[in-house]
């Protein structure tokens, strides 16, 4: 029963969830999902997708603020055309919950600026290195590899931020 399920294309019904039933019956086989045309914004159904591996949510309601299960097993997500437009909150989410991504496409979000979306070069550029320093995995970033250089610019740029602890000194007196 597992080949079949093993990519399930829900693209274009115009969902706002997928129906339990359904969920039940594919998503331990499904690795690649594509729901592409929805009206989707709460990803917390997908914790039941286990083995999914890449997962494509062009043209939804996602928002930087968007709800998802721990997802260990994705390395591709595409979420071009949603509604994301704080990229701090949403790629701090995707940092935690999917903590292995290679790729990730972003394209036409208020947080991903681009020259489509009137945003200028130099605020593309910084988005980039932000999204780049938070995502320690990525290897593609919308439609372009991330290479050395551009790697350790971001790193250099948004170092990782430490909590500073105070050390206590104990006394044996």
């Amino acid at each position: 029963m597992g080949t079949e399920y093993r990519y399930q294309n829900i693209a274009y019904r115009d969902l706002t969830e997928l129906p339990q039933d359904l969920i039940e019956r594919t998503a331990k086989y499904v690795e690649e999902l594509d729901l592409t045309a929805n009206r989707i914004s709460d990803l917390r159904f997908l914790i039941e997708y286990q083995s999914l591996k890449s997962l494509v949510l062009d043209h939804n309601f996602v928002t930087s603020h968007v709800k998802i299960a721990d997802m260990p097993s994705l390395h591709t997500l595409w979420v071009n055309h949603n509604r994301i437009d704080n990229l701090s909150v949403f790629i701090s989410t995707l940092a935690k919950k999917c903590p292995n991504l290679k790729y990730l496409s972003m394209m036409n979000n208020k947080a991903a600026p681009s020259y489509f979306n009137n945003g200028t070069f130099q605020q593309y550029i910084d988005y980039r290195y932000f999204v780049i320093s938070r995502l320690p995995k990525l290897e593609v970033l919308d439609d372009k590899k991330i290479d050395r250089t551009e790697r350790s610019e971001a790193e250099r740029i948004y170092k990782p931020v430490r909590k500073r602890v105070k050390k206590k000194h104990i006394t044996g007196d």
